[in-house]
Formats: C-alpha cells, structure tokens, sequence
C-alpha cells in the first residue's frame, strides 16, 4: 500500500474513529483530540501495517492504546453526561421518532455498562469488528471478549425492558 493509499484509507475512516472516540471521551473537543492523535500515530507508524489486516481495527487498537495511556498519565475524567445518538453520528435523522427512542435508550443502557462490557459491545456491535479482532484490539482473550458481550447484552435489555428505567429514558430524550 503506498502512502497516499493509506493516507486516504485513513481519511476515510475519520467519522468512524470519531464516533469511537465520542464513546470514549463523551466529549467532542476530547474526541477530536483523541482522533487526532490517533491518525498522528498512523501515519508515523504507517510502515507497520500489514497489508491483508483491516485498517479500521488497526487505527482502533492505536485508538485505544492512547485512550489508556492518557487515562493513566493524566487521570483524565470522562465527559459529563450522556452523549446523543444524532450528535454522536450514530442515527440516521431520517429513522422514525419510535426508532430514535429506541436507539437512545439502547445507546443510554450501553452508556452504564462497565467500561470493559462497553467496549466490547460498541467494537462488535457498531464498529461491527469480529470477535477476534475486537479481543485483538482490547488484548484480551476472545472467550473474555464473548462473556463481556453476553453480560452486557444481558444489562443492557434488563434496563430497557425495566418500565421504571424506559420512563425514565423517555424523559432524557
């Protein structure tokens, strides 16, 4: 792969790092902050890929990695507050009202899962990496990985089929 390739592979990936880093930071400056790093990281370290590998769960691998290393270095706290599905870039604006309920409520349940379960979930799920690759990228292994998954799907339909947790959804969107 030549440089100007990954350079536009890269490019092209921007909006699902950013909604990766929206996870993350909660927070839009940090997330671009983080993105921004992150594709810095890249292309210093563009040599490194292996063609045959997919560009998107390299990039997160890096993602994650600096999300860590900033979290221990400067004890960052996570953004305040639950981050929109439409902000986040995640819903399609021309979905119906009862399907962007819906989708907020999921992505406000996934939102309180532990940050392990939620990372797996948003990395298969969204991100839509395979189980071996999602386990790659977290360094974990990939039966840790299933269990992370089948945990959080547990929690996260508990919450949005508990009435007391829908009503409460309802009045956040």
């Amino acid at each position: 792969m030549t440089t100007d390739e990954f350079r536009d592979d890269l490019t092209a990936l921007l909006p699902r790092l950013w909604r990766y880093a929206m996870v993350k930071c909660r927070n839009p400056d940090k997330a671009n902050d983080l993105v921004q790093a992150t594709c810095e990281r890249a292309l210093s370290r563009s040599h490194q890929f292996q063609a045959g590998t997919r560009l998107d769960a390299w990039t997160i691998t890096i993602m994650q990695s600096i999300w860590k290393n900033d979290l221990r270095r400067d004890s960052i706290r996570r953004g305040a507050g639950f981050v929109d599905a439409e902000d986040a870039g995640l819903v399609d604006t021309d979905e119906s009202a009862e399907g962007k309920i819906f989708l907020s409520q999921v992505l406000q349940a996934v939102d309180k899962l532990p940050e392990a379960q939620k990372d797996a979930v948003y990395l298969v799920y969204v991100q839509g990496l395979s189980y071996e690759e999602a386990a790659a990228t977290l360094d974990i292994p990939a039966g840790t990985l299933t269990s992370r998954l089948v945990r959080g799907r547990s929690k996260i339909a508990e919450m949005i089929n508990d009435p007391s947790e829908r009503e409460r959804s309802i009045e956040r969107t």
